[in-house]
């Protein structure tokens, strides 16, 4: 009776454990951005694939900027199995002031449940010209 006991026992485990599935996993193909020249002043707006490759769903528990001159969100915030939602990046150049120009890095950082991967970060980088040089 206590063998018959014990096996049932691991069977109900293992459906259990079977039900529950794997992690979420995140994954962003285009972690990089080269926004080329941007013009002082310009605002440039960008969408970015966010994948859920994992068994269970991805939850997006923040979204945050390197700057203020960036704004950003994922939609939807929960990512089912093989599914994917979109990251939204603004970048207001003349944040800053009209005087920026020059080599620009701004980075997005998007924390989810992925035990593997918690933080991913999204990278973009552009040339911003003065008003007066395109």
């Amino acid at each position: 009776m206590k063998k018959w006991l014990s096996l049932m026992a691991l069977i109900l485990l293992a459906v259990a454990l079977a039900a529950c599935g794997g992690p979420p996993q995140i994954s962003v193909p285009e972690a990089s951005l080269a926004l080329g020249d941007v013009v002082n002043g310009e605002i440039i707006t960008r969408e970015v694939m966010v994948q859920n490759v994992g068994e269970s769903d991805l939850i997006i528990e923040a979204v945050t900027t390197s700057c203020g001159c960036t704004e950003a969100a994922v939609a939807p915030t929960r990512i089912p199995s093989n599914g994917s939602g979109t990251l939204t990046i603004r970048f207001d150049s003349g944040a800053h002031g009209p005087d920026l120009t020059g080599q620009l890095i701004r980075q997005v950082f998007v924390v989810t449940n992925d035990p593997e991967q918690p933080e991913i970060v999204v990278e973009f980088e552009a040339n911003i010209l003065s008003p007066s040089e395109p």
